[in-house]
């Protein structure tokens, strides 16, 4: 897992701007636009942090999204503004410490679990919230191992 950085930071932003705006911009349902996004060009170009070279802004990467998939209207449950945006931050902040691509993320955790998660969740730092997530899915991370096994020394040691 690597640390969140100023870059990380920026596409976080701009991930979860465009999830907030969805929501009045898109015509589908919360989970149909967060699915289509998550497995997008878009999300590609997130990934691999070609956007920061680039001079768009959150509105645009709906565009993008409805060129790709063309504009729809399934589904008719939205998310709240603050939901829209926290899950948009989650999977983006997920994603860039985790190494892990979009789609990889968006099958880890899908939007209907991370909404159910927004109350308890939405007020802790991201990379709790992730390590929460992932631990209650038994994913737990290698640094929880390591920390598990430093724990175990520090018991032998303690004991003599």
């Amino acid at each position: 897992m690597k640390k969140i950085d100023n870059d990380g930071l920026l596409l976080c932003e701009m991930q979860a701007k465009a999830f907030e705006l969805s929501r009045e911009a898109q015509n589908t349902s919360s989970e149909i636009f967060i699915r289509r996004f998550m497995n997008s060009e878009t999300a590609k170009w997130l990934d691999n942090m070609t956007l920061l070279q680039s001079n768009m802004q959150a509105a645009d990467l709906l565009v993008l999204i409805d060129e790709e998939y063309g504009s729809s209207d399934y589904g008719s449950v939205k998310y709240s503004l603050n939901e829209l945006y926290w899950i948009g931050y989650i999977y983006r902040y997920f994603a860039y410490t985790y190494d892990k691509t979009s789609k990889q993320v968006y099958k880890t955790v899908k939007p209907k679990e991370l909404r159910s998660l927004f109350l308890p969740y939405h007020t802790m730092d991201p990379a709790q919230a992730i390590d929460r997530i992932l631990e209650a899915k038994g994913l737990a991370n290698e640094n929880d191992n390591e920390e598990k096994r430093q724990f175990e020394i520090y018991k032998r040691i303690r004991k003599k």
